[in-house]
């Protein structure tokens, strides 16, 4: 039987248990090298140990697992001679969840309670994939492409977005606390926003602001046609972007006009970045 590496991502010990249980009786040469609770986490570990395959709960605390599944594909290394980006297998409770990560971005999918015979047609697929990645030694880069990819079909379009959940007004206005004075900031002299610890930074020609919004809570306010997001922590307003340089891994290095700061684009959002 194969061998591989896995890591579990499962927010309830006893189903995170029961899963590498059966896996270690179902996959006797799988090992699994990190069980974590949350998505961060599986972040974090999945980055330092590059397990060949992720067992992500889709709903877990902060980051689910769809979320931690962007990130990755985010910041994972796409040079020549990198792993081969993991292959995917959402566990859920909710079968429209489960549907939609298959259909996606996904090997498989497992629903909760996790059956032992569903379970084993998941490795058997999983198996089955390795052996084909294996027989392909340039599989690092069309595995994180492809990957790539399928994780942007689960990324709102922002004209969508906009048209669905669009302010009366977009937001013109940024209050921004310095020491006990409120400094209004408008929009338009925004350069970017990038999230920073529990705070978000405003970044215009002159300085730099922060603020306690969130990102996530930032964005509905803002027109998507004039503020792209590029990354999961950086928000940048388009007209501002003079240049996007491409490198190997497919991410962009972005030089803004007039301003020293260089952004990086991640590869699910290199889209943007076709010319016309």
């Amino acid at each position: 039987m194969i061998a591989a590496s896995a890591l579990i991502a499962e927010d309830e010990p006893l189903l995170a248990e029961s899963l590498r249980a059966e896996l270690a009786r179902l996959w006797p040469g799988l090992r699994v090298v990190a069980s974590v609770s949350h998505g961060q986490a599986a972040v974090e570990q999945a980055l330092a140990l590059r397990p060949e395959l992720l067992f992500l709960d889709i709903r877990m605390p902060g980051m689910s697992g769809l979320e931690a599944a962007r990130a990755l594909a985010e910041d994972w290394p796409g040079a020549p001679g990198s792993a081969p980006f993991p292959l995917i297998v959402f566990v859920t409770a909710y079968d429209e969840y489960a549907l939609q990560a298959f259909d996606h971005a996904a090997v498989d999918y497992l629903l909760k309670p996790v059956q032992s015979e569903r379970l084993a047609q998941t490795c058997t697929r999983l198996q089955a994939a390795l052996r084909l990645r294996s027989q392909v030694p340039t599989a690092a880069e069309p595995a994180l492409q492809a990957a790539v990819e399928q994780l942007r079909q689960l990324l709102p379009a922002p004209e969508l977005a906009a048209s669905r959940a669009a302010p009366p007004e977009w937001l013109q206005v940024i209050p921004a606390a310095v020491g006990a004075a409120i400094h209004m900031v408008p929009v338009d002299t925004v350069l970017y926003f990038e999230a920073a610890d529990k705070y978000l930074r405003v970044v215009t020609p002159e300085r730099e602001h922060l603020i306690r919004t969130s990102l996530r809570e930032l964005l509905p306010l803002l027109d998507p046609q004039r503020f792209w997001q590029i990354h999961r922590s950086t928000v940048v307003r388009a007209d501002a972007i003079a240049c996007a340089l491409r490198d190997e891994s497919g991410k962009h290095t972005l030089t803004l006009a007039g301003h020293p700061d260089r952004l990086v684009a991640s590869r699910l959002y290199a889209h943007r970045f076709k010319a016309m």
